[in-house]
């Protein structure tokens, strides 16, 4: 989850990974299933 929130962040122009960041990430996850 972490390596995907950091991609939307780097995407998303951000230095730091935000709540918005690790949310969307986690959606990602429920909608795909596991993205380890």
């Amino acid at each position: 989850v972490l390596k995907v929130a950091r991609t939307i962040s780097d995407l998303a122009g951000a230095e730091r990974i935000e709540t918005e960041h690790l949310s969307e990430a986690m959606a990602y996850r429920s909608e795909e299933g596991a993205l380890d």
